[in-house]
């Protein structure tokens, strides 16, 4: 199967491109954290139980710190099936790997993988393996602490952070060296 594979995408001579992908959770539940305070001192912050959320799909090109992201009130197929249709006309000229974990929508028998788009799976229960784990939590560094009354707020505020995010820190988050050097022969020049 491998061989087969490997005779398909040689054959293809549109640029391989990899990138990571993954969902997190976003909600008006407070995101606590630690605060600095003297010492002895307990710390005092404000927060809410509101169990509104929406999901932010994304996926991140290490290399570049190229990204794309899209909203959705949940996680399910009909959702990853959007952003995959989304994600492959965003990308239509290259051959896109897109590394993911093992959620059952992403091996869904319903769902219909775009030509341009292989899905890398990576092995069980191992999410640090995936770098965009690490913009989640830079993302939401910034939201500790924070409270909003509606949703709609929340997003504005997400939108405004993704906005700041610059493709040089993306790549300076999510660019793991032993990555780097396996895609440095993907693309020989």
């Amino acid at each position: 199967m491998l061989n087969q594979y490997a005779r398909q995408v040689r054959q293809d001579q549109r640029q391989i491109r990899y990138f990571t992908q993954d969902e997190t959770r976003l909600g008006l539940k407070s995101v606590i954290g630690r605060l600095i305070t003297a010492c002895g001192v307990k710390p005092i912050g404000q927060w809410q139980w509101l169990f509104k959320a929406f999901w932010l799909y994304g996926a991140v090109e290490p290399t570049t710190g190229e990204s794309f992201f899209l909203q959705f009130s949940h996680v399910d197929t009909e959702c990853y099936q959007r952003f995959l249709d989304e994600f492959s006309r965003a990308y239509p000229d290259s051959l896109n790997v897109l590394q993911v974990d093992n959620g059952r929508f992403h091996k869904s028998k319903n769902l219909l993988v775009p030509e341009n788009v292989i899905l890398l799976f990576q092995p069980p229960y191992c999410p640090e393996l995936n770098p965009i784990e690490r913009l989640w939590e830079h993302l939401k560094a910034d939201l500790k602490w924070a409270s909003f009354q509606t949703l709609a707020q929340l997003q504005t505020k997400v939108d405004q952070l993704l906005a700041q995010l610059t493709p040089q820190v993306i790549a300076s988050i999510t660019g793991y060296s032993f990555i780097l050097n396996a895609i440095s022969a993907l693309n020989p020049i």
